[in-house]
């Protein structure tokens, strides 16, 4: 399971001023962020694909486990993504590898999810400088969404990159 840091916290920052009927956290790990978007919206679900990980939520929480979005038919308003970006050959460790140029799965889960986005809603995700984030923004594009990259954080060793995709 992937324990909230300096990264979700920064996501969570973001996401805490979003208002709206129904949103959806895809890989919630420790549930922060779906935490956060409670307070806001009617509606929250939160989806991993590790069970044990959706076993320490609240009981309250409500919780698939699935691929991504792969098993919902709810369209959201939100859907929110901590993506996990880092360039690898092999996925090892799915909180963090995000295979060949930080890529694969990325773009896997933002196909998920734009499946389950409403029209006018959006997805909002993060990425970073280690990930070919330029190239997985042109991606999105392709699926429909206008991009926006919404805030930048540098830290020692990388740059934190919000993108808001609005389908």
């Amino acid at each position: 399971m992937y324990f909230p840091s300096e990264d979700t916290f920064f996501l969570a920052d973001h996401i805490a001023k979003e208002k709206g009927g129904s949103a959806l956290e895809i890989g919630t790990g420790s549930g922060y962020l779906a935490e956060i978007l409670r307070q806001n919206f009617g509606l929250v679900v939160a989806t991993d694909i590790e069970f044990s990980a959706l076993n320490r939520l609240d009981k309250d929480q409500n919780s698939v486990c699935c691929a991504s979005a792969d098993a919902l038919g709810q369209k959201f308003d939100l859907v929110v993504c901590n993506l996990p970006y880092l360039p690898s050959d092999d996925v090892l460790d799915i909180a963090v590898d995000g295979g060949p140029e930080g890529l694969a799965v990325p773009l896997q889960i933002i196909r998920s999810a734009s499946q389950c986005v409403r029209p006018g809603g959006k997805v909002v995700f993060l990425t970073s400088s280690l990930a070919n984030y330029q190239k997985l923004i042109k991606q999105v594009r392709l699926m429909g969404f206008s991009t926006e990259i919404v805030a930048k954080k540098k830290l020692f060793f990388e740059e934190l990159v919000i993108v808001e995709a609005t389908k």
